[in-house]
C-alpha cells in the first residue's frame, strides 16, 4: 500500500507570526526558515499521528482489497469525503466504482469503506497497485478548524528545531521529539485494535 499526496494544504496550521511571536522574532532576517520548520512540523506531526491536519486530497494505492473482511480501512484521518475509487484491469484499464456502491463511514478512526448491500468489491486485474482510493481528509480549511493542542505541538516543534540547530550525522536515528510536544500529541494518537 502507499500513500500519495495529490495537493499540499492552502495554509498552515500555525502562520509564520505566530510563529515568530512565540520565538520572540521581531526581525525578519529568519523568515523563511521558519516557514519550513511550520511546514516540516506539520509534516512530522502528520506522520506521526496518521492525522491530515488541513485539507488535502490523497491518493491510497492497494494491491488488493483485505482479505479478512469486506471493509476497507484508510490510512489517513481524520476524512471528509471519498472522491473515487478506481480499480483497474490486467490490461492496466481503469473503471470507477459508482458512489452508490460503497458506504463511507467517517465517524469511525480510521474512516472505512465497505460495498453497499450484498455487493462484493471489484477484483482488479493486475497484481500490484490495482486499487487507487481518492480522498479528501483533514480538519478543514483554515487554521482554526485544527484542535489547539496540535497547533500548540507544532510551534512547540518549530520552535525546538529553531533553537537546537546542529549538525545531525546522517547515521544516527534521532526520534525524539520533546516531552510536551509528546504529550500534547498523545490524545491524538489512532489506537489500532486488531
Amino acid at each position: 500500500m502507499a500513500l500519495l499526496r495529490i495537493d499540499d494544504p492552502a495554509v498552515e496550521p500555525v502562520s509564520l507570526e505566530e510563529s515568530k511571536l512565540h520565538l520572540r522574532l521581531d526581525t525578519n532576517d529568519d523568515d523563511t526558515l521558519v516557514v519550513s520548520l511550520i511546514t516540516a512540523a506539520r509534516m512530522h506531526v502528520e506522520q506521526l499521528l496518521g492525522r491530515v491536519l488541513i485539507t488535502q486530497t490523497w491518493r491510497e494505492v492497494r494491491d488488493c482489497w483485505p482479505l479478512e473482511g469486506s471493509t476497507v480501512r484508510l490510512s489517513l484521518s481524520p476524512v471528509q469525503d471519498v472522491l473515487k475509487i478506481r480499480v483497474f484491469d490486467a490490461e492496466g484499464a481503469s473503471s470507477d466504482l459508482p458512489a452508490d456502491a460503497y458506504f463511507v463511514d467517517r465517524v469511525s478512526e480510521p474512516a472505512r469503506l465497505c460495498p453497499i448491500g450484498s455487493a462484493m468489491w471489484t477484483r482488479p486485474g493486475r497484481a500490484l497497485n490495482g486499487i487507487e482510493i481518492e480522498f479528501v481528509a483533514g480538519y478543514g480549511n483554515t487554521a482554526d478548524d485544527v484542535p489547539h493542542p496540535l497547533r500548540q505541538a507544532i510551534l512547540l516543534l518549530a520552535a525546538h528545531w529553531y533553537e537546537q540547530r546542529t549538525p545531525v550525522d546522517a547515521d544516527e536515528v534521532h526520534s525524539e521529539i520533546p516531552q510536551t510536544v509528546a504529550g500534547l500529541l498523545a490524545p491524538y494518537r489512532l489506537h489500532r485494535i486488531a
